[in-house]
């Protein structure tokens, strides 16, 4: 079995992707948001974060989070929120798979994948990159034409407090006004 190592760093922060099981598109889902979103606010009373940016596509999650200076501890927040949501709505979110034996072992149920895929960032430049990472994503899964199409995603943030230009995104258009990412 694989030693897997994740880097706990007090105040640091990360880029985050969680995927559905089996990547059913349920996350865009009226109850699916709903779900997602109670479980954020939920879990961030008892372990506060900073939401940086945020892409909610049908069938996984990229996000940047960034925990407070004495916590290094990102790993301890998704997995409430995964369990909030498997707990208070996987009946409604009515998701119609079999679950291995190894997943009934560990009572994980069929709504997330086990694991996550985490980055710790490292500079300005890194933040900056995975922030178009996030806010291009819709558009490389073919959900939409621009960016500020997808209605499920931190750009429109990112645009109203002037870090993107209003096009950008649009005719391949990613620059950012000057000093934003400076390092």
């Amino acid at each position: 079995m694989p030693n897997y190592r994740r880097p706990h760093v007090s105040g640091g922060t990360y880029f985050i992707t969680q995927v559905t099981y089996q990547r059913v598109p349920w996350l865009c889902s009226d109850i699916g948001k709903k779900a997602l979103r109670e479980a954020i606010a939920k879990v961030r009373e008892k372990y506060p974060f900073s939401i940086e940016a945020f892409v909610l596509l049908p069938d996984h999650f990229h996000c940047l989070w960034s925990l407070p200076p004495d916590d290094p501890d990102f790993s301890v927040r998704l997995r409430l929120i995964k369990t909030y949501v498997t707990k208070h709505y996987a009946q409604e979110i009515g998701i119609n798979r079999a679950v291995s034996r190894s997943r009934q072992k560990r009572r994980e149920s069929n709504l997330w994948q086990r694991r996550c895929w985490e980055h710790l960032i490292g500079n300005e430049r890194d933040f900056a990159h995975h922030c178009d990472y996030i806010h291009d994503n819709p558009v490389r899964h073919r959900l939409c034409k621009h960016p500020q199409d997808w209605q499920y995603s931190s750009i429109h943030r990112f645009i109203a407090q002037g870090i993107y230009p209003r096009d950008w995104g649009k005719d391949g258009r990613k620059e950012k006004p000057q000093g934003i990412w400076d390092e």
